[in-house]
């Protein structure tokens, strides 16, 4: 099977998953790590709006906490007649975890709908040469 067909299937079962009873929109998301294991969550609401979880945060969170460091590839799915992308804070943590290069796709429940690099997602992304003082 391939990367990106594994990606989109647990993203699938990521996003059934969803707590989504405010918007009713689930979103389910899975990594490829440079560990070579498979990570995925789905977006989690809470009443108050800005104290929710976004799938590609979840799964970045469980990267990490499974000894994933970096993100070889991703994949974001949602119901939507839209090619469906991820929010601004989600693009940068994306970049943060990615190199330039990392295959990020965006599905639809019926499949993949666009593939993209991570620098084609956030091209002026915020990176540590910006917090240099020189």
């Amino acid at each position: 099977m391939k990367i990106a067909e594994k990606l989109f299937n647990l993203a699938l079962e990521a996003r059934k998953r969803s707590y989504s009873p405010y918007s009713k929109f689930k979103v389910g998301a899975a990594i490829y790590a440079d560990d070579e294991k498979f990570y995925s969550s789905c977006n989690v609401e809470n009443v108050s709006y800005p104290c929710g979880t976004c799938a590609e945060t979840g799964a970045i969170s469980s990267m990490i906490a499974g000894g994933g460091k970096k993100i070889k590839e991703i994949l974001v799915v949602a119901d939507s007649e839209n090619i469906i992308s991820p929010c601004g804070g989600c693009r940068q943590r994306i970049m943060e975890f990615s190199d330039k290069n990392t295959y990020v796709h965006l599905a639809g429940l019926d499949g993949i709908k666009k593939t993209m690099k991570a620098h084609e997602l956030l091209p002026l992304a915020f990176d540590e040469e910006e917090l240099r003082n020189d």
